[in-house]
């Protein structure tokens, strides 16, 4: 029987969008709006609405018992670059780790749609974790380059690209520049101060009339988007101190920030709150891995969330692990968060930050859709249906495939 479910599913892939009609669910229309025994209506790749007439011969799924939330969106991601981890060859968007003297540091002409593969083994494996959106991000050097949002369907076409410039700060920053945490911080100074005098004289660059920019033309060109504050800068930094330093360099020049990683960032909650920072955070990440931020906090979400930050939960570059994004979510609820806020962090927190428009099961909304064998957060729970755009998704992976034939000696 459940090898029928997957042929179908399969199938459903390669077809257009029917309308389906989810009966009986408990249904999260958003973070903070839930519906019991209701039933959702899915057309032409849109939310319909709830508790609203299905079209005529719509697909209908039974959700009795069930729940049903949107698509969850993985704010920081190696999906589709990273395919398998130690062969080199179908590795994108990873520089490093760098010779800090022959090495470049800034490839903030990186475009990770150039990278992106939507067949990577990688794909099937979070969409099987209820992941439908991922921020396909590239790590490494001082700027690592810009991210592309994909919509794990199949599709090589991103929902939004570039989705943001991703710079890292601290300890990597120190070894992608060859000095010290504050090296790091003196260069990405310097550089967006030629990026921005590039942007108001291009002709005098092109006629090499201007003093030795330290940066390449595409890399300056890449940066004029993030200084004048319509592409977001997402600043890798643990430390507290490395913190408070994106915070400087975000006023001073006036950037849309958001901080990843943030081992450190409860320490500067008030801070973050008044600015409007975003933080990406993994809340099993409750061990120090080194030195460079050892103030680990198990309710560092809860803590972040109470003072009034917008809180991205994510696996912070994960590949395979993108499949247990909503588990992490359910350690950020184990140590305070409340249950919605943790689902605004794997949906539309995550969304807002980078402007796509996913995240929510409202009238008009894409048909990114969820349906749940019981509450996400808990480890015995999986997913049951995925649909993307309106169209179910095949849940098979090579993980699927290995249990299978395995699982009978």
């Amino acid at each position: 029987m459940k090898g029928a479910v997957l042929v179908v599913a399969f199938v459903a892939t390669t077809a257009a969008a029917e309308p389906i009609a989810i009966v009986g669910a408990k249904v999260h229309v958003k973070p903070g709006q839930v519906l019991d025994n209701a039933s959702l209506v899915i057309d032409k790749g849109r939310i319909v609405g709830v508790n609203v007439p299905a079209p005529k011969g719509a697909k209908v799924i039974d959700g009795k018992g069930k729940v049903v939330t949107a698509g969850l969106v993985e704010a920081l991601s190696g999906v589709g670059l990273v395919n398998v981890d130690l062969e080199p060859q179908i590795v994108d968007g990873r520089f490093g780790p760098l010779d800090p003297v022959h090495a470049d540091p800034v490839h903030a002409g990186y475009d990770a749609r150039d990278g992106f593969d939507p067949r990577a083994v990688t794909v099937p494996v979070a969409r099987g974790g209820g992941v439908t959106t991922v921020i396909a991000a590239p790590a490494g050097g001082l700027f690592a380059g810009r991210s592309a949002a994909f919509a794990l369907d199949g599709g090589a076409t991103p929902v939004r690209a570039p989705a943001a410039m991703h710079v890292e700060l601290g300890a990597g920053g120190a070894t992608a520049t060859g000095g010290s945490r504050g090296m790091g911080i003196e260069l990405l100074r310097e550089v967006l101060d030629d990026a921005r005098a590039y942007g108001k004289d291009r002709a005098s660059y092109e006629r090499n009339a201007k003093r030795r920019l330290i940066a390449d033309r595409l890399d300056l060109e890449a940066l004029q988007p993030v200084l004048a504050g319509k592409l977001p800068l997402v600043v890798y930094a643990e430390a507290e101190a490395d913190i408070r330093a994106a915070l400087r360099v975000a006023a001073d020049y006036k950037l849309a920030l958001a901080i990843a990683g943030g081992t450190e960032a409860w320490r500067v909650a008030p801070e973050l709150a008044r600015a409007k920072v975003t933080v990406i955070v993994d809340p099993t990440a409750n061990l120090p891995s080194n030195l460079e931020a050892s103030a680990v906090h198990d309710d560092n979400a809860a803590v972040l969330d109470k003072a009034g930050v917008t809180v991205a939960i994510s696996t912070l570059g994960g590949t395979n692990g993108a499949r247990v994004l909503r588990q992490l979510a359910g350690n950020a609820v184990a140590h305070g968060m409340p249950w919605a806020r943790a689902l605004a962090a794997i949906t539309t927190s995550a969304a807002a930050l980078y402007g796509i428009a996913r995240g929510t099961l409202e009238k008009g909304a894409v048909a990114d859709v969820v349906v749940w064998s019981g509450d996400p957060f808990e480890t015995s729970t999986g997913a049951d249906v995925v649909i993307i755009g309106g169209v179910v998704q095949s849940l098979e992976s090579h993980q699927t495939k290995l249990f299978e034939r395995y699982r009978k000696r």
